[in-house]
Parts: C-alpha cells; structure tokens; sequence
C-alpha cells in the first residue's frame, strides 16, 4: 500500500500522523467492549436452560433463570417430555400449586451468590411435588448447569446437568 503524503502532517485520509495511535486504540478498545457481553453472559445462570433426566439423560424442559433483587428464580417456559401428556399439571403439589400448570411455574427460587455458585434457594421436583434445598454451579464455562437439590446436608441429594438453551 503506497500513502500519497499531501503535506508533511497529513495522509491521503486526511488524519494527522501523530492521531494513527488513537485511531488504531480506539477501534481495539470499541473491538474488546464488542466482546464483551458474549463474555458475561457465560458467567452467570441467567438465560434458558434444556433441563436433562438425570436417569434418562433425555430433555424435559426449558426453564428460563432470571435474576430478581439480587436473587436468582427460574420458571418453567416448556415441557418437552412429560409422562402425563404434552401439558401436565403438578398433581403432586400442595397448596397454591396443587393441580396447576407446570408451565409457566417457578420450580427455583431465592439463590444468591456464594463464592462461584448460588445457594440458599429451594427448587420444586413437579414430579414429586417435593421442594428441596438447591445450590447451582457453573460447569463446562458457562455451557452447564450443575443442579443439586437436597434434604438437610449437600453431600446427600440428588444433581442433573443442565444445558444452556441460548
């Protein structure tokens, strides 16, 4: 590439020698800040999930994670495979859940942060119409999802690995 100098100080462009840092800085730094919500968006459980079977290993649902003064719910959005037909109901359930639609139910809710997980919420089994303790990890950079729900102590429960929908 041959630059054509119109006066000692500009280029053909008409940008002053001495501003070519700044120009190149700038376009790194506005390249960087373009990267950085795919960055963050993998470092929290907020977004879409494919629940998995921990038995089956098959996809249930899609539970969507969001984020609501500074605790963390998720709600059922889909049921994918149910064995009580394409639009189930938690007949398990007790009071206000009892006989209503999984979808659009909050199965998760009242995490917060703790040192690289979430705990200190509570999660609904629909098939069970238990609800149990829950803390949730990120595994895999933010691809998974470790969730692992349990009655008194963490080291006796039971987990399933979810996947990020997005």
């Amino acid at each position: 590439m041959v630059i054509v100098r119109l006066r000692p100080y500009l280029t053909v462009w008409g940008v002053p020698q001495d501003m070519k840092p700044l120009i190149r800085a700038t376009f790194a730094l506005a390249f960087a800040a373009s990267a950085l919500p795919a960055l963050a968006a993998n470092d929290t459980p907020v977004g879409k999930w494919k629940t998995i079977d921990d038995k089956t290993h098959e996809v249930k649902s899609i539970v969507e994670i969001t984020e609501n003064g500074g605790l963390l719910e998720g709600k059922v959005l889909e049921v994918l495979k149910s064995e009580h037909g394409p639009h189930p109901v938690c007949s398990e359930c007790d009071g206000e859940r009892k006989n209503k639609p999984i979808e659009g139910m909050t199965i998760m809710w009242g995490l917060k942060k703790d040192d690289g997980e979430w705990s200190g919420g509570q999660i609904l089994d629909p098939a069970k119409g238990k609800i149990y303790k829950v803390t949730v990890k990120l595994v895999d950079g933010g691809k998974k999802l470790d969730v692992h729900g349990y009655i008194g102590f963490s080291l006796i429960g039971r987990s399933q690995e979810w996947v990020r929908a997005e």
